[in-house]
């Protein structure tokens, strides 16, 4: 397993930017989307980006309240439906079963959400994963 970043959701891009500048991170790559209308902005410090923090901005967003500001975190697998398989086994809810053998999402006791990869190319739709219905609730 290997960490890869921490998501947090913003309201103003600039105001952020210049924070996290501040603080010595710099932008390592950004994804505009305009279909789901968000921007995906990943800071790292210099030297260190294999520690990452996202920064999602949601383009129709009016101000966050109540700490859904914080997202995810998000670790690399080697292989996502046997962590998946392990984890639900150990009574862990999967939220988003990984039934694009990509990405899955689960929540922690205290309903932290982190967001498990598929480290390489996707595996092949595998039941029962495939067959999933996503709850939504990720």
């Amino acid at each position: 397993m290997k960490y890869l970043h921490t998501m947090i959701r913003v309201s103003d891009v600039p105001a952020t930017l210049h924070f996290f500048d501040l603080l010595g991170l710099k932008e390592v790559r950004r994804i505009d989307n305009e279909g789901g209308r968000f921007t995906l902005i990943f800071l790292a410090a210099p030297g260190d980006e294999s520690a990452q923090v996202e920064l999602t901005h949601n383009w129709d967003e009016s101000g966050y309240t109540g700490g859904r500001n914080f997202g995810h975190l998000a670790y690399a697998v080697d292989d996502i439906y046997a962590t998946c398989q392990r984890l639900q086994d150990g009574g862990v809810t999967i939220n988003r079963p990984p039934r694009d053998g990509h990405m899955a999402f689960v929540r922690s006791p205290d309903g932290i959400s982190v967001e498990l990869l598929q480290a390489g190319p996707r595996l092949a739709p595998a039941e029962p994963w495939a067959s999933m219905a996503n709850t939504g609730s990720w």
